[in-house]
C-alpha cells in the first residue's frame, strides 16, 4: 500500500508538480496502526491528475479531489485548496485552489490529521502533529469553536479519534464542543450512525460513550437511553438498547434483529424454546446485556436437542403416511407440539417414539 502511494507521488512530482501522503495514513504509520485508507493532497489541479493519470476518475462535485486506482487499491487525489463558505454547518460550497501546502493543512481539523509524506517517505510536520501524538491529545487546527461551526461532523470525529486512539481531547475541543454541540441537529442521521459506529465499535467504545455523556452529546444526538447499554461488545446490541430507529437508519435485517433482541431481554436466555426460536446470536445479545456470560448461552444453545424443524427424526411425509391423513392445517399445530416436547425433554427425538405419539394424539377417528 504505501510503496504503491509513493510511486504515485513520484509520477505527480516527475510531472513539475509537488504530492504528500497526507492525514490519517501517516498518523497511523506513525503510530503502528496498519492502514488502508490513503489520501494525497497536491498542487497539481484534478486536470493536471488526468492528465498525469488518464484513467483516473473526476468527480461529479468540484470539491478538488479525483481518484485513482493503482494495483486495484483507490485513492483519493485532492488539490490543495482553502475552503472560503461552509452550507449548514457542514459541507464546503465555495473552494478556491491554492499553491500552498501549509495553507492546505490549515483547512483540516486536528493537528494529528496534518502529517504529511513525501515520494522519499519522510514524514513532514508544519503544525506540530508529532508533539500531539506523543501528548495522545486530541487539538484542532486553529480555533476549535471555529472549526466545529464550520463543520459539525468534527464534533463527533474528535470523540471518535480520542476513543479509537485513547487519546484525551484538550481543554479548548472540550470547551467548543459543548458551545456548538446544538449545531449537530443539522447533522444527517446517517453521517452521525457512521460516526456513532466506529464509536460503537471500538475496543475503547466504554471511553467513547462516556465522552458522549460527559459533554452533553447523548441528549443532542438523541441517545437519551445510553444508561441502559451495559454491554458493548455488540454494535447491533447497543443499538437495540438505544431504541433510535425511528430517527437512524438501518437496514430492515437490522431492525429486526433489535426488535428480537428486546423481545428477549426479560425472558430467560437459557430456556430450550426461547433458544430455539430466537437463535444463539440474539439470545447471546440479550443475555450480555443481562451480565449472563455469553459462554452459558453457547452451551445451553449447543445442548438443544434439535435447533431446527428439520432436525427432528421424521418428515411430514412419514407423520401423514402413519396417520393416513391428508396434508392440512393440523400439521402446524402438531409440529409445534413436536418441537416443544423434544426440546423440553418430554418426547425423545426418533422416529418409533414421535409417531407413537402423532397416533395416540392425532390420529382421526
Amino acid at each position: 500500500m504505501l510503496q504503491t502511494a509513493l510511486k504515485l507521488l513520484t509520477k505527480i512530482e516527475e510531472n513539475g508538480f509537488h504530492g504528500y501522503i497526507v492525514g490519517g495514513f501517516v498518523r497511523d504509520h506513525l503510530l503502528g496502526i496498519t492502514s488502508n485508507d490513503v489520501d494525497i493532497t497536491t498542487n497539481a489541479t484534478p486536470m493536471d491528475i488526468k492528465a498525469i493519470f488518464q484513467d483516473a476518475a473526476l468527480p461529479q462535485e468540484d470539491y478538488g479531489s479525483i481518484t485513482v486506482r493503482a494495483k486495484s487499491v483507490r485513492f483519493e487525489i485532492t488539490t490543495f485548496r482553502r475552503e472560503l463558505t461552509y452550507y449548514n454547518n457542514r459541507k464546503p460550497i465555495e473552494i478556491e485552489y491554492i499553491d500552498d501546502l501549509l495553507e492546505d493543512l490549515k483547512r483540516r481539523d486536528f493537528t494529528i490529521n496534518t502529517l504529511c509524506m513525501n515520494a522519499e517517505g519522510k514524514v513532514l510536520d508544519l503544525l506540530n502533529g508529532k508533539v500531539d501524538i506523543e501528548k495522545k491529545v486530541i487539538r484542532t487546527v486553529g480555533n476549535s469553536y471555529d472549526k466545529f461551526s464550520e463543520d459539525t461532523l468534527r464534533i463527533l470525529r474528535a470523540i471518535r479519534f480520542a476513543t479509537s486512539l485513547d487519546f484525551t481531547l484538550s481543554g479548548e475541543v472540550e470547551d467548543a464542543i459543548k458551545k456548538t454541540k446544538h449545531l449537530l441537529k443539522h447533522l444527517s442521521y446517517e453521517r452521525k450512525r457512521q460516526e456513532l459506529d466506529k464509536i460503537f465499535t471500538s475496543k475503547n467504545v466504554k471511553k467513547g460513550i462516556h465522552l458522549l455523556k460527559a459533554l452533553g452529546l447523548d441528549q443532542e444526538l438523541e441517545l437519551t437511553r445510553l444508561d441502559h447499554v451495559h454491554n458493548y461488545d455488540d454494535v447491533v446490541g447497543i443499538w437495540a438498547m438505544l431504541e433510535v430507529e425511528e430517527h437512524y437508519p438501518f437496514t430492515t435485517n437490522e431492525k429486526e434483529l433489535m426488535k428480537k433482541i428486546r423481545t428477549v431481554l426479560p425472558l430467560n436466555n437459557l430456556d430450550p424454546e426461547v433458544l430455539y426460536h430466537y437463535g444463539l446470536y440474539v439470545n447471546s445479545v440479550a443475555a450480555s446485556q443481562k451480565g449472563i456470560d455469553k459462554k452459558e448461552v453457547t452451551r445451553a444453545y449447543n445442548d438443544l436437542a434439535i435447533h431446527a424443524r428439520s432436525d427432528l427424526a421424521v418428515t411430514s411425509e412419514e407423520i401423514l403416511s402413519h396417520l393416513n391423513r391428508k396434508p392440512g392445517p393440523f400439521l402446524k399445530n402438531l409440529y409445534e407440539d413436536l418441537v416443544h416436547l423434544v426440546l423440553t425433554g418430554n418426547l425423545q427425538n426418533e422416529k418409533e417414539a414421535i409417531l407413537s405419539y402423532c397416533k395416540e394424539n392425532y390420529q382421526t377417528a
